[in-house]
């Protein structure tokens, strides 16, 4: 594959680099867009597209055709404006973020009467009409509006000047194809009816997140209009996911081999001396650690890949640098050389997922712990 930018040339020379193949993540947006039409697709780029960067995920998935963008807050936010595209705040908003949102003219989130009142308030002192969407609480517990409260809370709200109230939306906390997941898009559609009974037009209506779009196919179709590809499009998803629209990874972990040594039996390897080698051992150290995004759960568990081959990682990961065992490799094997950390091909192959297994938790987690002093390298065919 061609690098995209000059930076990606700079990355062939880091110590350690995170590959992002823009191609890939183009064919797993169009492969979403196919699954949901006649849906749209909000791309989310929250925590800076995930760990990945935002601006160049940003720029290709709008040259895809994304319908706009979705973010947690304020400066993520901003840091799209100039796209041009419609960005919703998904998250509520704090006082002070007000008056900028609302000039960016942002879609924002109702949480309550309350943030609807100031919301209003500021647009009249503008001068402008924001778009807002009812945020409805149907199971999360986290932000929103109670279900059983939502009507009467709408009600109140679209009598306040200059919003338009256009839409609703809500989030699964466990997005699968069951009784629980489909009681919650009913709950929305049912507000949506009520609603609608009484005056208010809600054209948009959304819940289905990454997972959802995978594995909830009554959260992607009429009377929805839109749905919410986060982390789907970078190919980390469930397995049933993977099967059913094909996404594949978009992303590459890669480190160099610092030095090559020889170590007799006995020795320990690492803080705490939690690896002692019971044979005289080839072992190479590798300029990634902990503080590169390398969960610590790894020690003495995870591989990384060296030429194809998976070589165990050996002793405590330490903040910059991780220890591994060259079983069998001859003597022409050398520093410098490259060390797949997540990425490589057939049985060799490690994933963001078996990562998050290790680690114990999921691959959104392992994507946003990768360090900010990891290179990210953005690889396409179609160029600039």
């Amino acid at each position: 594959m061609t690098v995209k930018n000059k930076s990606a040339v700079q990355g062939c020379q880091s110590r350690i680099w995170l590959e992002v193949d823009l191609d890939t993540l183009e064919q797993n947006f169009k492969r979403i867009c196919s699954a949901v039409k006649p849906l749209k697709v909000m791309a989310v780029l929250k925590a800076n597209a995930y760990g990945l960067g935002v601006m160049p995920i940003a720029e290709r998935l709008l040259k895809a055709g994304a319908d706009g963008f979705c973010v947690a807050e304020l400066r993520e936010a901003v840091q799209l404006k100039p796209f041009g595209k419609p960005i919703q705040i998904l998250g509520g908003l704090m006082d002070f973020e007000l008056e900028e949102a609302v000039r960016n003219q942002f879609i924002l989130g109702i949480t309550d009467y309350n943030s609807a009142k100031k919301i209003s308030d500021e647009s009249v002192r503008q001068g402008v009409t924001t778009e807002v969407h009812f945020k409805i609480d149907s199971g999360m517990g986290r932000l929103g509006i109670l279900a059983k409260e939502a009507v009467a809370t709408a009600k109140k709200v679209v009598k306040l000047p200059n919003l338009n109230c256009c839409g609703i939306y809500s989030h699964f906390p466990a997005a699968a194809n069951d009784e629980a997941s489909l009681a919650q898009a009913s709950c929305i559609l049912e507000l949506s009816e009520k609603m609608e009974s009484a005056g208010i037009c809600l054209e948009k209506r959304h819940i289905a997140n990454s997972d959802a779009i995978n594995t909830c196919p009554f959260a992607t179709v009429p009377p929805f209009t839109q749905v919410r590809a986060g982390i789907n499009l970078h190919g980390s998803f469930n397995a049933d996911g993977e099967r059913e629209l094909g996404l594949e990874t978009i992303v590459s972990l890669k480190t160099r081999i610092v030095q090559i040594r020889e170590m007799p039996a006995g020795h320990t390897i690492g803080y705490n001396r939690t690896c002692r080698l019971p044979v005289n051992t080839k072992v190479a150290t590798i300029a990634a650690g902990y503080a590169d995004g390398i969960p610590l759960n790894l020690s003495n568990r995870g591989y990384v890949v060296i030429r194809d081959r998976l070589c165990p990682i050996i002793g405590r990961i330490s903040m910059d640098y991780t220890t591994v065992r060259l079983d069998g490799f001859e003597d022409d094997i050398q520093p410098g050389e490259e060390v797949i950390l997540i990425g490589g091909a057939g049985s060799s192959r490690i994933t963001v997922a078996d990562w998050a297994n290790l680690k114990g938790t999921h691959p959104y987690e392992v994507l946003c712990a990768i360090g900010p002093r990891v290179n990210r390298v953005y690889i396409s065919k179609k160029g600039s």
